[in-house]
């Protein structure tokens, strides 16, 4: 009979020994928000992106509503909306887009390759809202939804069949639905008010809808959350055949939900999330889906998404909303950032108050000089599973190689049995072993520059 051994939260601090976490941080993007500042020029968007290529951008629309706040949920986002707030919302929406359209020029013709609304919860607007969402992509930014992968994230609660009509109708290719876990008891744990009952209905709701790519997104490490339990959300998520999964390792950040627990590390909760994560791994595999990253896991016959569907959000990146980023070779830039609801709903007030002239300059962010380039060249690569091609870093830095760069790093990379055997130097491909891909959260942030880490920890929690 297998042992069957709860997962608990993180101890008292007083009962912590020293210990350094795999669970660093999840680095989705490089470098966080927490590094941007203030930008004391406020540069012209039209300076910024005039010598830009623009013929294979990528554009994302924030939606910074929910219908609920999970326990773990440290996106910028709020709970619920006052009457005319989403629609004030859009409205923004639509001054920036014109505003950063205009800055984009017509020297050159100007393509989207691939779309995503994110946020928050896109589908907390309603389904005429997400007609008008999708209008100012197409109108006012000239994405031609219908012929780029489109991707949405939607929760069980808001994915209802008309919702899910127009966008299917309006060319979405991947649905994301953040289920999190089909326990209802660990559902609670998680602070995510949900039944089982009702993710089923959802989920049927999505296949309904013909989407062709279902994303299901399950967290490990949940209070509660057993080896066995763990299985039964897999199978539960498994028997929709999603075309690609998600599994995340549960954190626990301040000013969340359950932030009152967070603190130093915990090695025994490490251990756990560790073996869930290697379950959840061999489960999938052994069902015949491919790992992408360490989080991703994709089916073998799923329909691809795009040349750029895996990586993270990539240079030539247009965000619109408040709470999106922008990417320029030169420049990340967004607006201000934060987590405590009330400093969102400041932050929320404020952009939707916002003439149209205010969008035509970048406010907070962070420059990119040569440096952060190739770390971040190298975190968006080496955290996938396919690796980083030295041919292109060589092209891209002037004959380089990651060994040239990083050799501090990837020794002690290579040392702990992260790193692929062989010489750096001499690899057409530097790739994570599979034990370096299950401590893809400590590898990332061994790449941070001192300067990033300084930022990010002279950043003052609001």
């Amino acid at each position: 009979m297998t042992t069957v051994t709860p997962v608990t939260g993180p101890r008292p601090r007083s009962e912590r020994p020293h210990h350094v976490s795999p669970y660093q941080s999840y680095v989705y993007a490089y470098p966080h928000k927490t590094a941007y500042r203030r930008l004391k020029d406020r540069p012209r968007l039209r300076t910024l992106w005039e010598a830009e290529p623009k013929d294979t951008l990528s554009l994302y629309l924030h939606i910074p509503f929910c219908e609920v706040r999970c326990g773990f949920c440290d996106l910028f986002t709020r709970i619920g909306a006052p009457d005319g707030l989403t629609g004030a919302y859009l409205d923004a929406l639509d001054r920036q887009a014109t505003a950063v359209r205009e800055a984009l020029g017509e020297k050159e013709p100007v393509r989207f390759a691939t779309a995503a609304f994110g946020g928050g919860t896109p589908t907390f607007l309603t389904a005429a809202e997400l007609e008008r969402l999708c209008d100012i992509a197409e109108c006012r930014m000239g994405a031609d939804l219908r012929a780029v992968p489109l991707s949405v994230e939607a929760s069980p609660a808001t994915a209802t069949a008309d919702r899910l009509e127009v966008l299917a109708a309006r060319g979405t290719t991947r649905l994301s639905l953040g289920v999190q876990s089909f326990d209802d008891t660990e559902a609670r744990a998680a602070v995510r008010p949900q039944r089982r009952a009702d993710v089923e209905t959802a989920l049927g709701r999505v296949r309904d809808a013909r989407i062709p790519v279902l994303n299901i997104d399950l967290i490990y490490g949940i209070d509660g959350q057993t080896d066995e339990t763990w299985l039964r959300s897999l199978n539960a998520a498994l028997a929709w055949r999603p075309e690609e999964l998600y599994l995340y390792p549960l954190y626990i950040r301040p000013l969340t939900g359950l932030g009152r627990r967070a603190g130093d590390a915990d090695p025994p909760w490490d251990e756990q999330r560790l073996r869930l994560y290697r379950l959840g791994r061999d489960h999938l595999l052994a069902h015949g889906y491919e790992q992408q990253s360490m989080r991703m896991f994709r089916g073998a016959d799923a329909p691809p998404q795009g040349a750029d569907d895996y990586a993270c959000q990539t240079d030539g990146m247009i965000g619109l909303g408040c709470g999106a980023r922008s990417y320029t070779a030169g420049l990340h830039y967004s607006f201000d950032y934060a987590v405590g609801m009330h400093e969102i709903r400041s932050i929320i007030d404020d952009y939707v108050s916002r003439p149209a002239a205010d969008f035509a300059h970048a406010e907070y962010g962070r420059p990119i000089d040569s440096d952060e380039a190739r770390r971040r060249h190298l975190l968006q690569s080496l955290l996938q599973a396919e690796g980083l091609q030295i041919a292109d870093y060589r092209a891209r830095f002037g004959g380089r190689t990651p060994a040239d760069d990083f050799a501090t790093e990837l020794e002690r990379f290579a040392a702990l049995g992260w790193l692929e055997h062989g010489d750096p130097r001499a690899q057409a491909t530097l790739r994570l072993t599979p034990e370096g891909l299950a401590h893809s959260d400590a590898v990332g942030p061994e790449l941070f520059s001192p300067a990033v880490r300084a930022a990010m920890a002279a950043y003052e929690r609001k």
